[in-house]
């Protein structure tokens, strides 16, 4: 898998950034892409401010998610003064990157997402063979990806991320706020979403809305894919004249490269996709700091879907849309549907029996990497191991080596809550499912989760009043919480929230998803007094900007 640039009036590549001369005022270079050609393949080493940068470790290889056979140029992690030099650059940059009028932020947004789709059906292809995904689950989160730059594209162009408020004290002082950049971001790819979760994924593009520099740690069950991408940021930043430090992409396979980048004192917080030991080493790297950053880390859920008896009135109806979500994709969601709590008795053994007879039609599907494989047959198998769970139905195998077959299992809520091990999640297809008898002991299931993503509730009318006692309980174990529906599938829209509390999360006043993820990289600043000369274009009175700003009387748009 080779791309270059598109050889029309000999633009630099993003390798030679630094050769390539921007006037402060000069407008964006229309779009031109990176097309396949042998001339330029990938070469495994890590991108620093646009500069390709050879790691000094041991060479590794991408590997083939169906067979788990090596392919590709060989990679070489970051050394330790690389990643320092990353942390280095983008600090240098950091306050030229704020300093940029919002348009100038925007039109780079703008020019990553119509980069990464110049990439077209290679870069498609290559994430497909690292990762197993299809080709079509592929195209769709590359519209995500590319859809949510856009996004915050118009969130930087509208004002409102910077919170301007307007206000006098009781004493008549003239009170004025703002959010601004925190500074250089580390943000760490995810293995389930090699395009929307991880290079240019939400993290990097809300941080860079935010106006802070980013260091991306690419994941290695993607090596090559992360790299097409990061060239794709790094020619929009040429095209559009950003400072050279608003993007780093570094190697790393082992764990020394991404805590030596949280350790760097220069880095400010931490954007994380995660497991739970992954996202927990990272939070105790940034607490031992001698200053402690924010760690913004999403690591794990089981996301319970409550059915209510008027839910069952039709089984067949309410089975074959909790399978089709439980098995998407080898079921490789954070939002999974892992646990599903179910009325015992006759409507819900026949809502269970809808279940296996659509279980028995699927079949295993590549998983990530074999690693992931692996840990999956292993914690199904610690939940078949719990006295009192039994098989409700299991799928077929996949013809590959790692394609298992997806499982749902079920228990009563008693043994749910005297084994700790059934609380777990089980990345991948495999569902537990527990009975409950009565509304009492119900809320004390919900009463007992740790925090989640997702909680989901499915009723009719007639289970108004048991939903709205459920509710209060809901709201404090997950970020967002659906009536009716399935939780995976997350809209990319202002209103989303794609987080929750601990441990679905780190930091359950904030979101992965969504314009509300800006709010991460940001923090306020209060000017008192001060004479309107000296203040921020967004808080003067005159308003140049036309941010919109809260006032004592409101909200006054653009004014």
């Amino acid at each position: 898998m080779t791309f270059t640039r598109a050889p029309d009036d000999g633009a630099p590549t993003g390798a030679h950034r630094e050769t390539h001369r921007c006037e402060p005022d000069r407008k964006p270079i229309p779009a031109r892409g990176l097309v396949p050609e042998r001339t330029r393949p990938l070469t495994g080493h890590s991108l620093l401010a646009g500069r390709e940068v050879p790691g000094t470790r041991d060479a590794w290889y991408a590997v083939a998610a169906a067979t788990g056979e090596p392919f590709g140029p060989p990679h070489w992690d970051a050394s330790t003064e690389q990643v320092a030099e990353a942390a280095r650059l983008a600090a240098a940059d950091s306050r030229a990157f704020r300093a940029l009028p919002p348009e100038r932020r925007a039109a780079f947004l703008d020019a990553c997402a119509e980069e990464i789709e110049t990439l077209g059906d290679a870069l498609l292809e290559l994430a497909a063979r690292e990762s197993g995904l299809s080709l079509a689950r592929l195209i769709g989160e590359r519209g995500r990806t590319c859809g949510q730059l856009r996004l915050f594209a118009d969130l930087v162009r509208s004002g409102t991320a910077l919170g301007a408020r307007i206000d006098t004290g009781p004493s008549g002082t003239d009170v004025r706020l703002r959010r601004v950049p925190l500074g250089p971001v580390a943000v760490f790819g995810a293995s389930n979403f090699p395009l929307a979760f991880s290079v240019a994924g939400g993290d990097t593009a809300s941080a860079l809305a935010a106006g802070c520099p980013v260091v991306v740690k690419s994941h290695p069950a993607h090596p090559g894919t992360g790299e097409a991408v990061a060239r794709a940021v790094t020619t929009a930043a040429a095209r559009t004249c950003m400072p050279a430090g608003v993007f780093s992409l570094l190697v790393g396979r082992d764990h020394d490269v991404g805590l030596a980048l949280v350790g760097d004192p220069r880095i400010t917080a931490v954007g994380f996709t995660g497991s739970r030991a992954g996202g927990l080493a990272l939070i105790t790297a940034s607490r031992s700091r001698p200053v402690p950053i924010p760690v913004h880390a999403e690591m794990s859920a089981v996301n319970p879907v409550i059915m209510l008896d008027g839910a069952l009135a039709r089984p067949e109806q309410a089975a074959a849309p909790y399978v089709a979500s439980l098995t998407a994709d080898a079921g490789q969601f954070c939002t999974n549907p892992g646990l599903l709590l179910l009325p015992a008795g006759p409507a819900g053994d026949a809502f269970l029996s809808a279940v296996a007879q659509a279980m028995k039609a699927t079949e295993g599907q590549v998983m990530l990497t074999p690693d992931i494989a692996r840990a999956y047959t292993e914690g199904v198998r610690r939940w078949e191991d719990v006295p009192g769970v039994r098989e409700v139905a299991r799928g077929t195998a996949g013809a590959g080596p790692y394609t298992p077959a997806p499982v749902v299992l079920e228990c009563d809520a008693a043994t749910y809550a005297a084994h700790e091990d059934l609380t777990g999640e089980v990345f991948g297809a495999a569902g537990l499912v527990v009975r409950w008898s009565g509304t009492d002991e119900l809320l004390q299931l919900l009463e007992d989760l740790e925090g989640q993503l997702t909680a989901t509730l499915h009723g009719t009318d007639a289970d108004r009043s048991t939903a709205l006692g459920l509710l209060p309980v809901l709201e404090e174990r997950a970020g967002r919480v659906l009536w009716g529906g399935w939780p995976t599938g997350v809209e990319v829209c202002h209103a989303m929230v794609h987080g929750g509390p601990w441990p679905a999360t780190s930091s359950p006043g904030a979101t992965s998803v969504g314009t509300l993820a800006v709010e991460r990289w940001l923090r306020p600043v209060c000017y008192q007094s001060f004479p309107d000369a000296l203040l921020p274009s967004e808080l003067r009175d005159d308003n140049p900007l036309r941010a919109p700003r809260q006032t004592g009387a409101g909200l006054i748009q653009g004014a």
